[in-house]
């Protein structure tokens, strides 16, 4: 009975010691300064890593905001199905007008990080007196509650919008905006990609998290839409935490967990999905949570590189790439 008891005692000291080892003591040259979740500088301090401006770079994402014409938000009533020659399905209000998804929000869970000027320019759909489309998984059909205490139609946990510069039913003039606006699915996904093309989404070919050679930096970790990933500083592999919180994870946000066989070139040790307190589930590289910046609008940009001395890309070993030492 003793020697069972040691085997049992010796298996799981040697299950903790390897995790340990994969998210404690493999470290290499970097001192993170970890700090616990909710003590990060507020967003926009000096030295807080989170940027002072916007925290979208110099082109917001939201289209040109001195062109840009405000709408008033109107209920959807019976959504309908477009059938695009460019952009495939494409789901439209009982007006014909396109609804469209943010990349900059969340579907899981649902969240709208589109407010002020923002909202203007993209009017919310509001949540009530909403029918599914024919055809289509009435199920799919959600509300998430906004900021402000509205209620906003989700497709599948992602936000509804119109555009304001799409003058009639049909026009599908958002398409693409900024990178990071793109014609919603019936199924909440974004629409086709168009044989013109990559603008209408994401990059099929790419894996969950790949290697991109850029000419600066060398190689990087990019996700599948082939948009880098960072690693902040005030972040900790173990115990894992993060600093960045708040108004923070709408400039830095989480990459979603995602599968070991969905990884190309890419280390998988310490491949976790960290539980965040916040209820976000974000995946982590070499036990360090990982993030896009929301000033990147496209494939191939670094504009998050050093951002606050705290914010750098990644390598595929996991390390921050071009660090001061």
């Amino acid at each position: 009975m003793n020697t069972w008891r040691n085997a049992s005692l010796a298996v799981t000291a040697a299950a903790l010691l390897a995790l340990t080892t994969a998210c404690g003591q493999d470290k290499g040259t970097e001192s993170p300064n970890g700090q616990n979740v909710g003590n990060a500088s507020p967003a926009g301090q000096v030295g807080s890593g989170y940027d002072t401006d916007s925290g979208y770079g110099s082109d917001t994402g939201y289209g040109s905001g001195s062109e840009a014409q405000s709408a008033k938000s109107k209920q959807a009533g019976q959504l309908a199905v477009w059938d695009s020659k460019k952009l495939g399905k494409v789901l439209t209000d009982s007006e014909g007008f396109t609804l469209y998804r943010f990349d900059k929000d969340t579907a899981s869970p649902p969240k709208s990080n589109c407010e002020g000027d923002c909202a203007k320019i993209w009017p919310v759909v509001p949540a009530g007196n909403v029918t599914a489309a024919a055809g289509t998984d009435a199920a799919l059909i959600g509300k998430v509650t906004r900021a402000d205490g509205t209620q906003q139609l989700t497709i599948a946990g992602w936000p509804m919008y119109r555009y304001a510069k799409d003058a009639k039913p049909g026009d599908a003039n958002g398409q693409g905006v900024g990178g990071t606006w793109f014609a919603s699915a019936p199924d909440g996904k974004k629409a086709a990609v168009n044989a013109d093309g990559p603008a209408g989404g994401e990059q099929a070919d790419l894996a969950g998290l790949s290697v991109r050679k850029d000419p600066k930096l060398g190689n990087i970790v990019v996700d599948k839409r082939g948009m880098t990933v960072y690693r902040f500083k005030k972040d900790s592999a173990w115990p894992m935490k993060s600093a960045c919180t708040g108004a923070c994870l709408s400039k830095w946000p989480v990459v979603a967990p995602l599968a070991k066989n969905d990884v190309s070139g890419v280390t998988t040790k310490g491949f976790v999905t960290f539980n965040r307190p916040d209820g976000l589930k974000q995946q982590s590289i070499g036990c360090w949570p990982i993030y896009t910046f929301s000033g990147d609008t496209k494939p191939g940009d670094t504009n998050g590189q050093g951002v606050g001395g705290t914010w750098y890309a990644v390598s595929p070993d996991a390390k921050l790439v071009g660090a001061p030492k």
